[in-house]
């Protein structure tokens, strides 16, 4: 135990670490806002800073420890919840609820867009269950496709009931409506993120696949039940709260993977570190980019997303 916790914490995570709270720290002083000179500035700092400052730690951990868990239940490095639809499934599963019931309360429709994501999610690793494919790119892709159509059932349902300004406000990733009293749902997250570090090494070894997970005793089954529970959580909460996180399962891990190598357990806190670092610096970018109005954070992501994504394809390119 005291060896892995001296592998673990390193000098170089420390360093991480600082990093990561030097940001935050910038994320608490950046805005608009005057919160130290104007009258009920510290006000006005708790009900808005804090909260969107926490709310962008828990979603850049989650949603990057998020994408690495299913990388390695999928034995694939190109997927993470945007890739696979389970955002859009989360989307449509919200929408519904909100038709549905359209006084729901936040958590009622947090449990509309989790049971989505946990359907659409195990819709996509029945499907990668059942058909053989040739290359690992083909994964993303069909997982984009699947999303594509449930994002187009989603646009159809919205336009023929006139949702489609209210969707599209609550699929846009932006931090900029997180105030206090909205983002406290977030801290689900945080038990998520909890729950991938205590079972990482099962989720390790039914990355090797069914047949070497059974032959050491792992429930296969189990372990990816577990995992597409706590990735459809944290993605539903996610994408109620704040929205859409394009690509951020899919940039950390892989920079991640690449420098440190595949031990998921000793990944995770750099995992989550980057999670933070990447979505904290985007928002910072985000707000300051066009002052004072702000940029969508998914904006910022997307843009950093598609060029690791299409530097990635190319790498394996080259490999192969």
């Amino acid at each position: 135990m005291q060896r892995a916790r001296q592998r673990l914490l390193t000098w170089p995570l420390l360093g991480g670490l600082a990093v990561v709270i030097v940001l935050v720290a910038a994320s608490l002083m950046v805005g608009v806002y005057d919160v130290w000179g104007a009258p009920g500035g510290g006000e006005m700092f708790l009900i808005t800073r804090v909260p969107r400052t926490v709310a962008l730690v828990l979603a850049g951990a989650g949603m990057a420890m998020c994408g690495l868990v299913m990388q390695m239940l999928t034995q694939n490095r190109f997927v993470e919840p945007t890739t696979t639809g389970t955002t859009e499934w989360a989307g449509l599963g919200l929408l519904v609820v909100m038709l549905l019931f359209p006084d729901a309360p936040l958590m009622a429709r947090m449990v509309g867009a989790v049971a989505a994501a946990f359907v659409g999610t195990m819709i996509f690793f029945l499907f990668l269950r059942r058909v053989v494919l040739t290359s690992s790119v083909i994964v993303p892709i069909v997982g984009m496709m699947l999303g594509a159509i449930v994002g187009a059932v989603s646009t159809f349902i919205a336009l023929s009931t006139h949702t489609l300004q209210s969707m599209a406000i609550w699929f846009t990733g932006s931090f900029t409506s997180v105030l206090r009293g909205q983002y406290e749902p977030l801290w689900i997250v945080l038990f998520v993120v909890i729950a991938i570090f205590i079972a990482a090494d099962r989720f390790t070894i039914a990355g090797l696949g069914k047949e070497v997970a059974t032959g050491v005793g792992v429930d296969y089954d189990r372990v990816v039940l577990i995992g597409t529970g706590l990735i459809a959580l944290a993605a539903g909460v996610v994408t109620v709260v704040v929205g859409n996180l394009p690509f951020l399962g899919l940039i950390v891990p892989n920079v991640v993977s690449l420098i440190r190598g595949d031990d998921l357990r000793s990944n995770l806190p750099w995992v989550a570190l980057g999670g933070i670092a990447l979505v904290t610096a985007c928002d910072i970018v985000a707000r300051v980019i066009n002052m004072p109005f702000e940029v969508p954070v998914s904006l910022i992501l997307a843009m950093i997303g598609s060029v690791v994504f299409i530097l990635l394809l190319l790498r394996q390119r080259r490999r192969a």
